[in-house]
């Protein structure tokens, strides 16, 4: 007699339980909050469709004066009136795209990233249904689309360039995703690129196909590492 077949939403719920297990190890909350009072905030949303989880990605407004018509995750400054750096992102994301608080499971947040010298971006990971239709405000937003997590580690176009910043070298990350929905073909790069990877890299546990700044093995260490020898040379620059 044959099995009957785990229903989808089982399997939706059981890929996401899996998935936040091992963010939750990943949290750091807000232990990085004091380095810098110029802070911002990105929601990385994710969501289980068709069996893979998913990332949601905004391409930005032309109209925007700051990084306009790049691919990023909702998000943005903080205000006075956001308690943290969750608070911040799930603004963000409402006014940007419809999503409502009460619509995120926050999860945990991530190591931040170092912007410019004094400016830190942490990321705050959150799930979704898988049914959230994006409402997106045409002031800021000019598409929403969805991108499979194992697109950033297995990429069909991809390629990568190294900077220095305060004397140490970076990689930065650039995928080329063509949606197959309507055949637009999207630029993921730099901190959103590398916030995706990560991403990627703490829930699926395999090694990507190109050269990365992570240690597997290791990657909260790692990534607090890069993360803190930037930020004490940046601070000393100041």
């Amino acid at each position: 007699m044959s099995r009957p077949c785990a229903s989808p939403e089982r399997g939706r719920n059981s890929l996401i339980d899996d998935a936040k297990t091992c963010l939750k190890k990943y949290d750091v909350g807000t232990k990085y909050s004091h380095l810098s009072s110029n802070k911002y905030s990105v929601l990385l949303p994710l969501l289980g469709k068709e069996g893979k989880l998913h990332l949601l990605f905004t391409l930005r407004s032309e109209k925007l004066r700051r990084s306009p018509g790049e691919v990023c995750f909702p998000g943005g400054k903080s205000e006075p009136a956001d308690v943290d750096e969750v608070a911040t992102a799930l603004r963000e994301a409402q006014e940007e795209v419809g999503l409502h608080p009460h619509q995120v499971e926050v999860v945990c947040c991530l190591v931040p990233c170092l912007l410019d010298r004094d400016t830190l971006i942490s990321p705050v990971v959150g799930f979704i249904d898988h049914t959230f239709q994006a409402q997106p405000n045409p002031d800021e937003v000019k598409s929403v689309f969805l991108v499979p997590l194992e697109y950033f580690l297995q990429p069909r176009v991809y390629h990568q360039n190294y900077v220095t910043r305060y004397g140490h070298h970076v990689i930065i990350h650039c995928f080329e995703y063509t949606n197959p929905e309507d055949g637009v073909t999207y630029q993921i790069k730099g901190i959103t690129a590398k916030f995706a990877l990560f991403l990627a890299l703490i829930i699926l546990g395999e090694k990507p196909i190109f050269e990365m700044e992570f240690n597997l093995s290791d990657l909260i260490s790692s990534s607090e590492e890069t993360f803190l020898k930037l930020n004490k040379h940046a601070t000393s620059k100041l």
